[in-house]
């Protein structure tokens, strides 16, 4: 059996009529900047989000950039970031020109431990940037209450996690902004690149929209630097179709996960670890991430046996090459370190059938029964 880590074919079938048909309007109209497929999918993804406003960008990474740009973020100040994250989080602070400082991670969720963000607040900190990784909120309560006492931006990284819920509140609803990434693989994902930032700040998204286009308003007129970055027609028209499915693909997600914890518990309770999930979260799975001894061996094996698997990340951002001026050595967050060692993402996506899970599971006891 062949099971990949993502196969977006069927969801294309199910959706394929109404998303040639907008495509077609879009063409038709020949409006492919900033137009009514934008507007509305900033004014539902803003509703959904319980915010006041949404702001179309290229992409993800850009996301970040701009609202922290928006923030105020600049040349000699610093933002704090999980050093177990995707490059974006930390690339987009350093595009600022302001610098990266690493946090550790609670090793349970893969989240950012709020104690390791008070070691390294300084009084040249200026944001937070609170990653809610593989699609579970960070512990959202304590990074407020850290920011409210220093006085800082918290900027959520929300690219895996559009739909999440931390004590009844959705992502948006807790920091300064929020961003999302609606990369092809990502639970709401385009067909091709795009981002959105979320906030309630009224000020702070105008900010947002002059920084996306250029910098510039009015047209032609420009007072701060910015940059082109503008969610296009094409990828609003295929997300406006594909939205109202999201709520239905996160518990489709949920079924999924469920699945695999109960698999592998029965089977290998003591040599898995499966996800944790807190009480208070609602999960969306952008990932199931299991931790595992022998992990290289093991994706290796499933591999030979038609399994995809992923590791979401080898290398921790503090000990990326790029980073290396900043003096952070192995050993400075050795939880973020174990992780990278230990952790590997199972195939997930809505159309995941029970038995491919079953083969997955079973290809793992295999291994470890060897």
């Amino acid at each position: 059996m062949k099971v990949t880590m993502l196969d977006l074919t069927e969801q294309y079938q199910n959706l394929k009529e109404e998303i040639l048909s907008v495509l077609d309007d879009v063409m038709s109209k020949s409006h492919f900047i900033l137009g009514e497929n934008v507007k509305k999918l900033e004014k539902d993804v803003a509703e959904y989000s319980g915010v006041g406003y949404g702001i179309g960008v290229a992409n993800g990474s850009d996301a970040i950039h701009i609202a922290l740009q928006a923030s105020g973020v600049g040349s000699g100040d610093e933002v704090i970031v999980p050093a177990f994250t995707f490059f974006a989080t930390a690339g987009a602070v350093a595009r600022t020109g302001a610098t990266p400082v690493f946090a550790d991670i609670d090793p349970k969720t893969f989240n950012i431990d709020p104690k390791s963000i008070e070691k390294v607040i300084t009084d040249k900190t200026k944001a937070i940037i609170p990653v809610h990784l593989y699609g579970q909120m960070a512990d959202m309560d304590e990074i407020a209450a850290i920011a409210k006492k220093h006085s800082l931006a918290v900027i959520e990284d929300a690219a895996q996690a559009i739909g999440s819920k931390y004590k009844g509140k959705k992502v948006g609803q807790l920091g300064t902004a929020a961003t999302y990434s609606f990369f092809p693989t990502k639970n709401l994902g385009a067909y091709g690149d795009g981002g959105m930032i979320v906030t309630s700040d009224e000020d702070l998204a105008e900010k947002m929209r002059v920084i996306r286009v250029h910098g510039s308003k009015p047209k032609y007129y420009h007072h701060v630097l910015g940059y082109n970055s503008r969610l296009d027609e094409l990828q609003a028209a295929v997300l406006n179709v594909k939205f109202p499915h999201l709520d239905t693909w996160s518990e489709l997600r949920r079924e999924r996960a469920n699945n695999y914890t109960q698999l592998l518990n029965e089977s290998l309770r003591d040599v898995v670890v499966t996800p944790f999930v807190e009480e208070h979260n609602d999960h969306v799975f952008h990932q199931y991430t299991i931790r595992v001894p022998r992990r290289d061996e093991l994706q290796e094996y499933l591999k030979e046996n038609g399994v995809s698997t992923m590791i979401y990340y080898p290398k921790p951002l503090h000990l990326q090459p790029v980073f290396a001026d900043l003096g952070w050595k192995e050993g400075d967050l050795p939880e973020t370190e174990k992780a990278c060692t230990e952790a590997l993402s199972l195939p997930m996506f809505p159309e995941l059938k029970l038995e491919q899970q079953e083969y997955v599971v079973r290809k793992i006891v295999e291994f470890y029964s060897k």
